[in-house]
């Protein structure tokens, strides 16, 4: 195991390099200049030309990206352009609000797109197993933002049952919290337990059709037995994957869902920033997602050893 993850660490970092060109490349892509948002109405030349010497935006390309990278590699995303905070600090802020909200969303597709996806396998061509793959296929094909603003406006405004924007941290509230994380996590956990549900019902159904399922069930064990015991557990290494990804996607893609519900999170600091021109913010958060996902797949292969007997022995 310490060596599948000393080769995978040593593939992450040409990876990380090659993002992080990618990342430097297209930013500068973006039409607009940051000076001239921050120069005021005026646009005094004489300040414009003091704010781009001060951020360094009339040095070359290449000058500006190999001194953007000795910072990443001394522990410093650089200084947010707009507010002039490190832009460290701005993630260590912003970043837990994120994964509260995702982790939760993660665990509401878990709890319904797993058990939903072994249920449609077994009783695969029954009624039950279409009414699954439409709700699977409903919940892929809704978008983020009608869903969030038609719960808004039948929950939070008509019912007032739960409140329509920002999140409670856990450790300040716990009630709080799950009240006001609710909607979003159903939001953003909608297409995820659909993708989960297709993808353990494919799992499980190629499993099932193995000799030694056949096996177990000549031998008269219980179907719950063969199911959960046998089954689920050989089926597990694909659905690992899937989560694993899924939850990454979950940290980089909740931009519509927090502006929604005016989470102060990830993914509102990276749309300000955008707007804003805010071009090391940027570059922090996107850096900072691509590690996520290297480390998420790090992750997912520590956890094929622990569940696949074979990959252990290997």
């Amino acid at each position: 195991m310490i060596n599948i993850i000393v080769r995978r660490l040593v593939i992450a970092v040409p990876t990380l390099l090659l993002v992080s060109v990618l990342i430097f490349s297209m930013q500068k892509l973006l039409p607009g200049d940051p000076a001239l948002m921050f120069a005021g109405e005026e646009r005094d030349p004489v300040v414009l030309e003091q704010l781009r010497e001060k951020f360094h935006l009339n040095d070359p390309l290449p000058v500006q990206y190999g001194r953007w990278l000795w910072q990443i590699l001394h522990g410093d995303l650089g200084m947010s352009l707009r507010t002039e905070v490190p832009v460290g600090e701005l993630i260590s802020q912003k970043l837990p609000v994120t994964f509260q909200l995702s982790l939760t969303a993660m665990l509401f597709a878990v709890l319904f797109g797993v058990p939903a996806g072994i249920l449609s396998a077994v009783k695969r061509g029954k009624a039950l197993d279409y009414i699954t793959g439409m709700i699977g296929l409903t919940g892929m094909s809704i978008p983020h933002f009608w869903l969030g603003i038609i719960m808004i406006m039948v929950i939070s405004v008509q019912l007032g049952l739960l409140p329509s924007s920002g999140m409670v941290s856990i450790f300040d509230s716990p009630l709080l919290f799950f009240q006001s994380v609710l909607m979003p996590a159903f939001v953003l956990s909608t297409p995820v337990a659909a993708y989960l549900m297709r993808h353990t019902r494919s799992a499980m159904l190629g499993v099932l059709r193995s000799d030694y399922i056949r096996t177990a069930r000549a031998k008269g064990l219980r179907a719950n037995s063969v199911v959960f015991k046998h089954a689920l557990r050989n089926a597990l290494t694909p659905i690992v994957t899937m989560v694993t990804l899924l939850f990454g996607e979950l940290l980089a893609g909740a931009v519509l869902t927090e502006q929604i519900f005016t989470i102060p999170g990830f993914g509102k600091l990276i749309v300000d920033a955008v707007f804003t021109r805010d071009y090391a913010v940027v570059q922090g958060v996107v850096l900072c997602s691509a590690v996520a996902f290297i480390l998420l797949n790090l992750i997912a292969d520590v956890v094929y050893i622990l569940i696949t007997p074979r990959l252990r022995y290997a």
